[in-house]
């Protein structure tokens, strides 16, 4: 009988290996290469008539050499007649197969996603745990405590209720998922019933539907405060003014949305509501801050947080208007200030005001047949809003109205 081959796999062919499907080293160690193209390390072994897997990790983040260390360990239990994956939970399993949150959740996503028929589900899920769990990343699984998933949650809880609670629940499943494997015993810190419960307010009774919007008559001034500003996050508060934008598509923009030729910023439908690419034509100014920050783009982020590479904060918006006395109202609510300044002064059609906030109008047959005008008709929409902030006088035709103040609209 032919001895069993170990060692098939070389560092140089992980690397190159690109078609889908296991590739076994030997000895129980598999390498995973998922149709994401993402790559994976597995452990394979049969107990009690049973066939268990056991991940070692990323291939970005443990290379074959260490990978055939953790099967070997895992071996050793093995032969021992253990399970390995209740030692690594018991602390039977050497601890540097521990990987950090941002490690574990690229290898639980690359696990899972080949479930998601919908790729916008799939870019939202992955959009939620870079940006909003970003704090998570360097972590230990073993090291995350209730106070870092307060810390994560806490920032977006009253602002973005939907993304909130998603996110918790996402990172609630990603701890799971590390719990079942055996790298921690502890209870999940991520849970909701009788744990984050007493900490957060349910969400019914933050969504309200309405966000606190400043008067627009009051904008012009509030602007030229945040232009007198030299940061970072007053560029990103002034463009998300200009562009009526939703706070979350500022923070998360990354450089290969803009269409420098066309002065077009293009927002993926993965970071989108409705399920299609938005495109927001853009005003001179909003053109002239993201000119001025091109230089200094890292990673592709624009807007940066405490470095460049690293998208701002969530709350950094939030933040700054408090800072300058207006904590009252919201980003978001500027989307309102926005729509009753359109409806309020000026002749634009409201059917173009809705396509600039992307909201949905009209059947599919009415999309479709708008779509070859409703570009210049919001390039110019984006104009005159951009020159009413800038306190000059419009560039269309659309004879203003008398001023009438609005209320909230929901946003």
């Amino acid at each position: 009988m032919a001895a069993r081959v170990s060692k098939r796999l070389t560092a140089m062919g992980v690397i190159k290996m690109k078609a889908p499907g296991r590739y076994a080293d030997g000895d129980g160690l598999y390498l995973h290469v998922r149709d994401s193209g993402s790559k994976t390390w597995i452990y394979r072994f049969r107990q009690n008539g049973k066939l268990h897997e056991m991940g070692l990790g990323a291939v970005a983040d443990v290379d074959l050499k260490s990978a055939r260390e953790l099967a070997y360990e895992a071996k050793k239990l093995h032969k021992q007649r253990l399970n390995p994956i209740i030692e690594r939970k018991t602390g039977g399993l050497i601890k540097s197969s521990i990987p950090t949150f941002g490690q574990y959740k690229e290898s639980y996503i690359a696990g899972i996603e080949d479930q998601w028929k919908n790729d916008k589900h799939r870019a939202q899920w992955k959009m939620t745990l870079d940006v909003y769990a970003s704090p998570l990343h360097k972590l230990k699984i073993t090291d995350i405590t209730t106070a870092d998933i307060h810390a994560v949650l806490l920032p977006i809880w009253y602002d973005k209720p939907e993304t909130a609670s998603r996110l918790r629940g996402r990172i609630e499943k990603v701890l799971n998922a590390a719990k079942t494997e055996g790298f921690y015993t502890s209870e999940n810190p991520a849970r909701w019933k009788g744990h984050l419960e007493n900490l957060l307010p349910p969400r019914k009774k933050l969504t309200r539907g309405h966000f606190a919007a400043m008067p627009y008559i009051e904008l012009p001034a509030f602007v030229q405060d945040l232009r007198n500003r030299d940061a970072v996050t007053a560029r990103a508060l002034e463009f998300h003014i200009l562009c009526a934008s939703r706070p979350g598509m500022v923070e998360a923009m990354t450089d290969d949305e803009i269409d420098w030729d066309e002065k077009l910023w293009v927002v993926p439908a993965a970071k989108m509501k409705l399920p299609r690419d938005h495109i927001v034509p853009l005003s001179e100014r909003a053109f002239v801050i993201l000119g001025q920050l091109k230089p200094f783009i890292r990673q592709h982020v624009v807007f940066w947080g405490q470095r460049p590479g690293r998208h701002i904060s969530s709350n950094a918006l939030r933040a700054l208007m408090q800072r300058m006395g207006v904590g009252h109202y919201t980003p978001h609510g500027f989307r309102s200030s926005f729509r009753d300044w359109a409806g309020d002064e000026t002749d634009h059609s409201e059917e173009t005001a809705e396509h600039a906030l992307a909201h949905s109008v009209g059947d599919d047959t009415q999309k479709a047949y708008r779509r070859a005008t409703a570009l210049r008709k919001r390039r110019q929409l984006m104009a005159d809003w951009a020159a009413y902030l800038n306190g000059t006088p419009p560039q269309s035709d659309a004879s203003p109205r008398s001023p009438e103040l609005g209320g909230d609209r929901r946003g």
